[in-house]
């Protein structure tokens, strides 16, 4: 009688748990439910206060010098330019992304991390959200400019 009550008793937990499943389903089911889609715009320039396409205009290398000093202070204890550290490489990160797109990711890092696809394949990587630095979208583009600058001619202006 035991044996009897042990197999009924392991079939129903097995029912009750197949049944169940192990909830990632519902989850993701439930996510994207939640999640708007993103427009293409977003899809490509990223999520953020950048919302169309800006003219920054030419290289500017006083504004490169001046992303180099912030670039400096607030970045490099995550990133390097051609190496992987806490967080990417961004040494040619003006070459895959569009300016748009980083100064998205430089002012809205959490819902950048969170929603778009490329910040959630970072955080996959690098297992790490991006901290907001508290930089306004004056200094994002003077960031840029540096990153540019680096791009275009493997010069750091960092002193």
């Amino acid at each position: 009688m035991q044996q009897v009550t042990r197999i009924l008793l392991l079939l129903i937990i097995s029912v009750v748990y197949a049944g169940c499943g192990n909830g990632e389903e519902r989850e993701t089911e439930a996510t994207r439910d939640e999640a708007p889609e993103l427009t293409e715009f977003e899809l490509e320039h990223g999520i953020g206060p950048v919302t169309e396409r800006l003219d920054i205009g030419d290289l500017d290398v006083e504004r490169a010098r001046r992303g180099a000093d912030i670039f400096d202070r607030r970045c490099t204890a995550c990133h390097r330019m051609d190496r992987r550290f806490v967080g990417p490489p961004v040494g040619d990160v003006t070459e895959v992304r569009s300016h748009e797109f980083i100064i998205n990711f430089i002012l809205n890092p959490e819902e950048m991390t969170n929603r778009h696809p490329v910040g959630q394949e970072l955080l996959q990587d690098y297992m790490t959200i991006m901290p907001y630095q508290n930089v306004s979208k004056e200094q994002a583009i003077e960031i840029v400019d540096f990153l540019r600058y680096y791009a275009e001619t493997g010069e750091d202006l960092r002193d």
